[in-house]
């Protein structure tokens, strides 16, 4: 005949046993007759065949077969009294997991103070970049390996996913006070045709001001491609090219006039930021929050 399971229950029952020294508190705490409580300690007995504590002695003495069990139920119950309240968490909107993916080299000026403003309101969620400038952030939120993803210009409808508009911006063209261009109120498609693009190394049809100014107009141009904003607009200072950038990113480089910022176009190019997440997080209050502190950290609304 096979034996019934160790079961939770019996886990419960010896750690109340242990912790209160006797049968009649034991029952107490785990709500069970003491009667009900001893026939616990008998199958428990019959299971091992051996005693799990010496009968008639003050205070409650365990055996080596039960001392072993006790220190089992101790490790499970505490490993699973931390799960549930977890879990609890989770699904209450209080913890659970935030992985966020960019693919925009400059929204780190803004995503850094939001990230830790949203650690101070919610430490019980585990938030973490996604490695660092992704080319395809949505892929990460289909695949479940990323759980907010800052992306360009809306995406098309993918099932599953929320996409959330973030902020409206202004991208600005990038000059040299020295450049001929400098004099212009602003900047139109033709004026970048004999310049160098100064740009950071992804593909043309990432950059704003290619997708949305350049390549309408049939205008096309050279690139020189740098990694860091500050290299851009060292290059862009000492007259190598022109850059066009998010105005939040070369703030303090237009105030103090080392380089100067153009309008795009007569009315200036405004860009949209938008953020991917599941469907199954949209409604989590941490997620609501974390939106709420880009937006707020980003200074563009």
């Amino acid at each position: 005949m096979a034996q019934s399971p160790l079961e939770m229950r019996h886990l419960q029952t010896l750690l109340a046993l242990s912790e209160t020294g006797s049968l009649g508190k034991a029952a107490e705490r785990v709500f069970v007759t003491q009667s009900a409580l001893s026939h616990q300690l008998k199958a428990l007995e019959a299971r091992y065949g051996a005693p799990l504590f010496e009968r008639n002695t003050k205070p409650l003495r365990f055996t080596q077969a039960g001392t072993k069990l006790v220190e089992l139920a101790r490790a499970v119950l505490a490993m699973t009294a931390q799960a549930e309240r977890e879990v609890a968490q989770w699904v209450s909107g209080r913890s659970g997991a935030l992985r966020v993916a960019v693919e925009c080299h400059t929204c780190f000026d803004w995503l850094m103070p939001a990230m830790d403003a949203f650690r101070e309101h919610w430490p019980d969620v585990e938030l973490d970049l996604v490695g660092g400038f992704q080319i395809d952030p949505m892929a990460l939120v289909e695949s479940g390996a990323a759980d907010f993803a800052v992306i360009h210009d809306r995406p098309p409808a993918r099932a599953a996913v929320v996409v959330e508009k973030l902020f409206s911006y202004e991208t600005l063209a990038i000059l040299s006070p020295r450049h001929p261009l400098a004099r212009k109120a602003f900047l139109e498609p033709a004026d970048f045709g004999a310049e160098t693009l100064i740009s950071y190394p992804v593909d043309e049809d990432m950059l704003d001001v290619v997708r949305h100014f350049l390549a309408p107009a049939g205008v096309s141009t050279q690139r020189r491609k740098v990694e860091l904003t500050v290299a851009i607009l060292q290059l862009v200072a000492s007259n190598r090219g022109i850059a066009a950038l998010p105005e939040w990113s070369i703030a303090p480089y237009l105030a103090r006039s080392y380089v100067i910022g153009k309008p795009l176009g007569p009315n200036g190019l405004r860009c949209d930021l938008y953020a991917a997440l599941p469907e199954s997080l949209a409604a989590k209050p941490f997620m609501s929050d974390f939106l709420a502190e880009v937006r707020r950290c980003s200074g563009v609304l």
